[in-house]
């Protein structure tokens, strides 16, 4: 059994940073591509951004590129999101989920990921 546990949320003001990690424990993410999702009150679940098994290819949301990154560290079994250039828009509830295919670059469906982490808040005032 997988558990992923995401951490690094909080209240920034537009323009600022963060960077979320997502620590997995039960199995080893080497493996296996991860995802970024996040959901917004009131709205669906969109994706963020994901990352392939041995972290050399990734793709994000069109909302994110060139403001948001994807990494791994497979030593430690946590993947990162760095976020830049925080708008009021991005403030959400932030997931990291694991893709249910081995050595594969999972894509935007939720569906693909097996595995998902409990959330954390990021909050950007504007």
């Amino acid at each position: 059994h997988v558990q992923l546990v995401e951490s690094g949320g909080g209240l920034v003001q537009a323009g600022g940073s963060l960077r979320l990690s997502c620590a997995a424990s039960g199995r080893t993410l080497f493996s296996y591509g991860m995802g970024w999702f996040r959901q917004a009150p009131g709205k669906e679940r969109e994706f963020v951004a994901a990352i392939s098994w041995g972290g050399g290819r990734t793709h994000s949301a069109d909302s994110v590129k060139d403001r948001f990154t994807i990494s791994r560290d497979n030593a430690k079994n946590t993947v990162y999101l760095q976020m830049n250039s925080l708008k009021p828009e991005d403030t959400a509830v932030y997931y990291c989920a694991q893709g249910r295919s081995s050595w594969s670059l999972p894509n935007n469906d939720d569906r693909e990921y097996g595995y998902w982490g409990q959330g954390t808040q990021v909050t950007v005032s504007s």
